[in-house]
């Protein structure tokens, strides 16, 4: 089931307010949490890894818990605790993934009871430990590779995040990936071949969700940047944005430094900041929801200015012009 643009969808997205302002994307529930359009979502990368392709993002047992107080005090809402890298490197066992992130989910559990903890993973083995710590949401990049993680998700009551990789296996990286336009296809952008493809795939994945029994309201659906995509694909996703959001679910966006960014602005990962909150701004006056991020107050600075912009939230003190 599918919500047309300007419509509420199945999980309660809320169709514009003002002309020429689109249509605000699906509220989130993740359990006991609801957060609506006027509350931009930020999720917080922590990752328990050694070799992150961004460097201040690698953190031992200490250091991730120092960035998850330091995450909640700038404004996060989700804190993304992951375990491998998404990109390619040394294997890391299921024993060694449980290791570095299920103690990290039971101190934030008890530590941060305001914080909601996602897990980064496409093991179900994981999840299903993260689950039994007090995990809300199970981060699957990987697209389903392991089938049986949504029903782990849904046996537990999670939320499930719903992404793209165009078959992609875990911890690989694209080659020469193409989206053709399908048979008697009149997409105007030859580009729009991604599109309809991301589309239809997380259209499929959040039915089979919701089929299992999870909250409409608790299905993410994320295209995943870069993931399984070019540079041109992740562009051009970005300015479809609206075409996720017409799906009704809430829309994730992780594109915080990736290669995309680098490769369109000619930048090194540690000076792709700027870009990043370009290409987050666009998104969320779009409608997309919930925003992955490694620059946690920059981040939340900018969904709530969008925010206001779209008359999604009111200013938090407006007095020039008044007193």
């Amino acid at each position: 089931m599918t919500g047309a643009p300007g419509t509420a969808g199945p999980a309660g997205g809320e169709p514009g307010g003002l002309a020429g302002v689109p249509a605000a994307g699906a509220t989130l529930r993740l359990r006991d949490r609801v957060l609506g359009p006027d509350h931009p979502v930020v999720m917080a990368v922590v990752n328990r890894t050694p070799d992150s392709f961004y460097a201040p993002a690698r953190y031992d047992e200490a250091g991730a818990d120092a960035a998850v107080a330091r995450a909640e005090e700038e404004g996060a809402d989700i804190v993304d605790l992951g375990g491998v890298r998404a990109g390619r490197g040394p294997r890391v066992e299921p024993d060694e993934e449980l290791a570095r992130v299920i103690p990290l989910v039971e101190r934030v559990r008890r530590r941060h009871p305001g914080l909601l903890v996602s897990v980064d993973t496409w093991r179900s083995s994981v999840a299903r430990a993260a689950a039994l710590a007090g995990a809300d949401l199970v981060n699957d990049t990987w697209a389903g590779h392991d089938p049986e993680l949504v029903a782990v998700a849904a046996e537990h009551g999670m939320g499930v995040v719903c992404s793209h990789t165009g078959g992609a296996r875990p911890r690989t990286d694209p080659f020469r990936v193409a989206y053709p336009h399908g048979p008697g296809s009149d997409a105007p952008d030859p580009l729009d071949g991604v599109v309809d493809d991301v589309v239809a795939t997380l259209a499929a994945a959040a039915r089979r969700a919701v089929d299992l029994g999870i909250d409409p309201a608790s299905v993410l659906v994320d295209p995943t940047h870069d993931f399984g995509k070019n540079t041109w694909h992740s562009l051009h996703l970005v300015r479809r944005t609206s075409a996720l959001v017409a799906l009704g679910y809430p829309v994730l966006m992780a594109f915080s430094r990736k290669d995309f960014v680098g490769e369109t602005l000619g930048l090194p990962t540690e000076e792709r900041l700027e870009g990043t909150l370009a290409a987050t701004a666009v998104a969320a006056w779009l409608g997309a929801r919930v925003f992955r991020a490694h620059d946690v107050r920059a981040t939340r600075r900018t969904l709530d200015m969008v925010a206001a912009i779209r008359a999604d939230r009111a200013p938090e003190h407006a007095v020039r012009g008044l007193a």
